[in-house]
């Protein structure tokens, strides 16, 4: 019986039986804790070739390879009192590699009411980062967006900072970052640009991910640009259910706040979402 549950490889297994066996033949204590032992410093040797191989596999991969990620969908459409179209995109995809990881992030949103364009959002950022240890890293981002509405036709966002991670583990995943930064924005109305629109600030950042229960998901992605004169604060709420087979469905709500916007602009955006998404 012990034999049989040592073959299946299950950790889980193997305790419950030999704890069984144990009660069933108090006898057997010494054979029991050898069949023990020896398997224990099987599944050492099996898990220590198993890193040895996934390492092997990290360093000598190409870049294009090891890439993993999700693409997401949504749409919204209306007739009647009032014609409005809605579309949400977006792409997210990271590579992890011995030290450093990689990860490239996308996004676009575009609301019509009526014929006139009411939303029309372009996000792209690519954040590479260095392990320092298994929990700190160093990091840099490169950010560019797009937001005519919100009064400014691009934003460029650059910053390199060090990070922690208490949490970096299958089904819980938290990152904290936070250094200096450089933006520059081009408003819409050239006539209200000034030296003003480029500047140092200060970024802080979370990310979190945490599988609350086997087919649901709660994310978060918040950063705080802090300047004197114009500071820039948004948060990325979402919940993902599995529907099976790598597609989930998503509900999320984002919120963006400026301290000093350009005139006759609010303040404050937000965007609730109901989209599909696939992890590729």
């Amino acid at each position: 019986m012990v034999e049989t549950a040592i073959a299946t490889g299950d950790p889980d297994k193997v305790r419950t039986v030999i704890e069984i066996a144990r009660q069933t033949y108090p006898t057997g204590g010494a054979q029991l804790d050898a069949l023990e032992a020896g398997f224990k410093e099987n599944r050492q040797r099996i898990l220590a070739a198993e890193q040895t191989r996934k390492r092997e596999s990290l360093r000598n991969a190409g870049p294009l390879e090891g890439w993993t990620g999700k693409g997401e969908f949504g749409a919204l459409a209306s007739s009647g009192n009032s014609e409005d179209l809605g579309v949400t995109a977006g792409f997210r995809t990271s590579r992890v590699g011995i030290n450093w990881r990689h990860r490239i992030n996308a996004r676009f949103d575009f609301q019509s009411s009526d014929g006139d364009t009411t939303r029309e959002r372009y996000l792209f950022a690519y954040e590479p980062s260095f392990d320092l240890s298994p929990r700190a890293f160093v990091f840099g981002l490169a950010q560019y967006e797009k937001d005519e509405i919100q009064g400014f036709s691009s934003r460029y966002s650059g910053s390199s900072g060090i990070g922690f991670r208490p949490f970096d583990r299958d089904g819980l995943r938290l990152e904290l970052k936070g250094g200096p930064a450089w933006r520059r924005t081009v408003l819409v109305d050239p006539l209200m640009e000034s030296e003003d629109d480029t500047y140092l600030a200060g970024l802080g950042a979370v990310e979190l991910e945490w599988r609350i229960a086997e087919s649901l998901t709660l994310t978060e992605s918040a950063n705080a640009f802090v300047h004197s004169d114009n500071s820039t604060f948004a948060a990325l709420t979402g919940l993902e259910a599995g529907l099976g087979n790598r597609l989930k469905a998503r509900l999320s709500y984002s919120i963006e706040h400026d301290t000093d916007p350009p005139e006759n602009t609010k303040p404050t955006d937000t965007l609730s979402r109901i989209s599909l998404i696939y992890d590729f």
